[in-house]
């Protein structure tokens, strides 16, 4: 699968963020927005449907750079994945050794794709496993999962600093227990669970840190293995036990990714007008499901009616206090709704941020201190002073261009921003083929539709 970057919005360009907003004389936005599928979900099923007992469909995967990168990690590893228009295929494999994973900038390949080593050494292969990445990759924390693979048996060679590059060697025998500090990412625990069932004991993965974010994302993970037939006790916050056994899928439908919704949801309130994203789960375990909620609090109203989630803005943003640690990926864009908002806002709950894509606390700080608005970046948190002339155009902040960081949500947070302060300019806007390639045309045609 091939994921090319669209004319003009590559790696160091600058693309002219649009402009609407109801406050600059603009008609209201009324627009609906396909959503492509979850990045979180899509990556899952990949890992589960590598692992299952049959051949899986997939139809509404998220075609974007990560689920690419997944891809190629699996077929490296042995498995088959056929990239169709309409769905795609994969035909489990057992595991081999004695390759490299590219892991570009993708956390969830970073961290799932370790332990299926594990599978390897189980069926007699224990010829490393080499990991790579971009070099903001090399960064990224992944000590905790390091660690994980050592008490699992496993030879982890890295450079002492617990991130990337690194091989791992895996053992013959596994055991049935391991504990994993995922004070930093919640991605530590997935990695586990998603490949606990092919091990002959199944695995029970106890949490030792302090903190634990983003814990929608385990839930996610929880309910992915139960659809697939794996039973996944609980016995108390901090402990999972996953029992072997098969993993059946058949076919699965990836929902679209509410968390890419957000931007969108968020256009309306910033702007004003209405934005409407069908296909909107009446049930779902992704963290951008509390949207409706925040976006609600900030002045928007919202509604779903059937799988339409409509929400709809006056151009006014309401500044809030809000604990984000369930959902940490959503914060650039309730930040750039604070950055807007007519009074002080706080985020709190984040700090494990810093260790994304880029540091996204210092990130999200610089930015707005470069449109004139003001914004303190603690440990865990993130203070926003609001729009420094709340009744001006812009909110009295000033255009510049802004930096993504080769990070796909910043370069969302700058759009949202860009609809309200003319003169908005976004570095490498590209970046968001991460997740969304299609983003710029998506967002231009939320624009012109309305």
């Amino acid at each position: 699968m091939t994921v090319p970057l669209r004319q003009g919005t590559g790696p160091g360009e600058v693309w002219d963020a649009p402009a609407h907003a109801v406050r600059h004389g603009d008609t209201a936005l009324d627009a609906t927005v396909e959503v492509p599928g979850s990045k979180s979900l899509t990556n899952r099923f990949l890992v589960l449907a590598a692992l299952a007992d049959a051949p899986v469909t997939m139809r509404g995967g998220l075609v974007s750079r990560d689920s690419a990168l997944m891809i190629e990690a699996l077929r490296a590893l042995g498995v088959s994945v056929d990239v169709g228009a309409d769905a795609w295929t994969i035909t489990p494999a057992p595991m081999h050794g004695g390759v490299h994973i590219d892991c570009g900038l993708a956390g969830t390949v970073m961290r799932f794709v370790p332990p299926l080593a594990l599978l390897a050494g189980l069926a007699g292969d224990i010829r490393p496993i080499t990991f790579d990445g971009d070099p903001g990759a090399r960064v990224r924390p992944m000590l905790a999962l390091i660690d994980a693979l050592r008490g699992l048996g496993a030879v982890v060679d890295d450079d002492g600093q617990g991130t990337l590059p690194f091989s791992v060697t895996p053992p013959t025998t596994v055991p049935d227990a391991v504990d994993v500090d995922a004070s930093a990412s919640s991605q530590f625990v997935t990695a586990l669970l998603l490949v606990a069932p092919r091990l002959p004991g199944g695995l029970t993965v106890r949490h030792v840190g302090e903190v634990l974010p983003s814990l929608p994302h385990i839930d996610m993970t929880c309910e992915t293995l139960r659809s697939a037939g794996v039973r996944v006790d609980q016995p108390d916050e901090r402990t999972w036990v996953v029992h072997p056994g098969a993993l059946r899928l058949g076919d699965v439908r990836v929902e679209p990714d509410l968390s890419n919704a957000g931007p969108f949801m968020a256009a309306a309130l910033a702007a004003g007008g209405t934005v409407r994203i069908p296909g909107w789960p009446a049930v779902t375990t992704q963290p951008g499901a509390l949207y409706p909620e925040l976006l609600e609090r900030m002045g928007a109203t919202c509604e779903l009616e059937g799988d339409v989630m409509t929400v709809t803005g006056t151009g006014e943003v309401r500044g809030i206090e809000a604990d984000l640690s369930p959902a940490g990926e959503i914060t650039p864009t309730i930040a750039a709704l604070c950055a807007l908002a007519t009074g002080p806002s706080v985020l709190t709950g984040i700090g494990h941020l810093r260790g994304h894509e880029t540091d996204r606390l210092a990130a999200i700080a610089t930015e707005v201190a470069r449109m004139g608005g003001t914004c303190e970046a603690g440990a865990d948190a993130l203070e926003f002073a609001g729009a420094p002339t709340p009744d001006a155009p812009g909110g009295g902040l000033s255009g510049a261009d802004l930096e993504t960081y080769h990070d796909h949500r910043m370069a969302t947070f700058a759009a949202i921003v860009g609809l309200v302060v003319p003169g908005t300019r976004v570095i490498n806007v590209g970046t968001t083929a991460k997740t969304m390639p299609d983003f710029p045309r998506l967002w231009a045609r939320m624009l012109s539709d309305s």
